[in-house]
C-alpha cells in the first residue's frame, strides 16, 4: 500500500466534505455499481454526514453496457441477430435517457460466441452488430456508443455495412457474401439503400487501440491469430483489407488506410468510420462524458476509483487512469481500491505516478484467487473502512 499525499480534505470540516466514488468492476466478482455501493455504504457507516456520490465507471469494453445501464437507470433491449458464423444469437444493447444507445459488438459478433474449433475470420461476420445499430436507430436513438472489443471477426465491418443497407459488389456487380474472405473481392459500394436516419445519428466508437487497418501492426497480423487465422490466412486477410481501404476511399471518399484505431475489432473501427460516420474515441473518455463525471467531481475533496487488477495496462486507457487524469485538472486527490495492485510506484513513470495519492488492494492475507473472488464484498468493505478511517482522522 502507498501512503496518502496531498490530501485536499485536510483543511475541511467533515460535514462539508464530498467524496466521489468512480470505480470500475472487479471482473468475475463485483460489478462497477456494486463496488461503488460497497465503498459508499462503508463511508456512510463511518461518517453519515459526508456527501458521497457514486459514479460507476467502465472503459468501453466488456461491462460498459451494464455499467451505464445501472448507473443511469437505462433499460436493456434484447433481440435475435445474425451471429459471427451466421447462426441466430440472442444479443442485447442498452438505452439510456431518451435517445442514446450503448452497444457492445461482442454481444452479437464476439469471439466468445464461436467455439474454439470453429474460429475462422475468413467466415465470421459483423452483420449482427449492424443489426443492433439498425434496431437502435429504429427505436429513435440519436446517439449510439459502440464498444468494439472482443471481436471474432476480421471483415473490416463489411457485415455491419451490409446490415445497414449498403450493397457491396464484386467485379461482376454481384452481391458479396459474408466474412473476411470477401474483402479481396470487393469492387464497388452502393449506398442507395441505407437507412436515411443513419446519416443524422451520432456514432461514437469506444476503442483503446491505435492499430492501423492493415500492415504488420494491422488488424490481421496483430489480432487475426487469436481468432483462428494461420500465417497464410493472415496474409490473405491483410491483402483484402488493403483492397477494402482503396475501394472505400474511391467510393465513399473516406481515408481509413492510415487511421489510428482503424484496425480495432478486425477493422470494425474502420468500417464504423467509413459506413456510419463514426468517430473513434477512448472508451473511458466516452463513459466520463456520458455519466457527467466532470461535473460531479469539480467540488469534491477526494475521489476513489479502482479496478479488479491495477497493473501496467491501467496507464493505457483504463478507467482508473482516465478518472485520475480528469481529477488532476482540478487538483483533487485520487486513491484507488483494487482487487490487486500489480504495479509498484517505482515502476510507474513520474508523470503517471503523481496522478494517484495512494493505491490499495483489498487482499489482506495470503489467499487463492477463488477465495478473493468469493469474499470480494467483505474484503472490499474491510479495506475501505481502514482507508477511510485513516483519511477521516487526518482530515479533521
Amino acid at each position: 500500500m502507498y501512503l496518502f499525499k496531498g490530501i485536499k480534505g485536510c483543511n475541511n470540516k467533515l460535514d462539508n466534505m464530498k467524496i466521489v466514488i468512480a470505480s470500475d468492476k472487479y471482473k468475475g466478482s463485483l460489478s462497477a455499481l456494486e463496488v461503488c455501493q460497497v465503498i459508499g455504504r462503508t463511508i456512510k457507516e463511518l461518517a453519515p454526514d459526508l456527501e458521497v456520490v457514486l459514479s460507476p465507471m467502465a472503459d468501453g469494453g466488456d461491462g460498459t453496457v451494464e455499467t451505464l445501464i445501472e448507473s443511469l437507470e437505462g433499460k436493456l433491449v434484447e433481440l435475435k441477430v445474425k451471429g459471427p458464423l451466421g447462426e441466430p444469437v440472442k444479443a442485447r444493447f442498452g438505452i439510456i435517457g431518451s435517445s442514446t444507445a450503448v452497444i457492445e459488438m461482442a454481444s452479437a459478433s464476439g469471439l466468445v460466441l464461436v467455439p474454439a474449433g470453429k474460429r475462422n475470420p475468413m467466415e465470421t461476420t459483423t452483420f449482427g452488430t449492424g443489426e443492433l445499430i439498425l434496431k437502435a436507430i429504429d427505436m429513435g436513438s440519436k446517439k449510439i456508443i459502440v464498444g468494439i472489443g472482443g471481436s471474432a471477426t476480421n471483415d473490416g465491418g463489411m457485415g455491419m455495412a451490409q446490415a445497414l443497407g449498403y450493397r457491396l459488389l464484386d467485379s461482376n456487380g454481384d452481391l458479396l457474401g459474408f466474412g473476411g474472405k470477401e474483402l479481396a473481392r470487393l469492387s464497388s459500394i452502393d449506398d442507395a439503400g441505407i437507412n436515411s436516419k443513419l446519416l443524422s445519428t451520432i456514432i461514437e466508437i469506444a476503442s483503446d487501440v491505435d492499430n492501423p487497418l492493415y500492415g504488420k501492426k494491422g488488424a490481421a497480423y496483430v489480432y487475426g491469430p487469436q481468432k483462428g487465422a494461420g500465417p497464410e490466412m493472415v496474409k490473405n486477410l491483410d491483402e483484402g483489407l488493403k483492397n477494402y481501404a482503396q475501394i472505400v476511399a474511391r467510393d465513399l471518399k473516406k481515408d481509413i488506410a492510415g487511421l489510428p484505431g482503424a484496425g480495432a475489432a478486425g477493422g470494425l473501427g474502420a468500417g464504423l468510420v467509413a459506413f456510419a460516420g463514426g468517430v473513434l474515441k477512448p472508451g473511458t473518455d466516452i463513459v466520463i462524458e456520458t455519466t457527467g463525471l466532470e461535473d460531479k467531481i469539480k467540488d469534491a475533496d477526494l475521489i476513489i476509483t479502482g479496478e479488479g487488477a491495477m497493473d501496467d495496462q491501467t496507464f493505457y486507457g483504463k478507467s482508473a487512469y482516465g478518472v485520475a487524469k480528469l481529477a488532476s485538472k482540478y487538483g483533487i486527490p485520487v486513491i484507488t481500491i483494487n482487487g490487486s495492485v500489480l504495479s509498484n510506484r517505482s515502476n510507474i513513470d513520474e508523470k503517471n505516478s503523481s496522478l494517484f495519492s495512494g493505491n490499495f488492494s483489498i487482499i489482506d492475507r495470503p489467499m487463492s484467487l477463488e477465495e478473493a473472488i468469493r469474499d470480494a464484498e467483505e474484503l472490499l468493505s474491510g479495506a475501505a473502512a481502514e482507508i477511510i478511517s485513516f483519511y477521516l482522522r487526518i482530515a479533521k
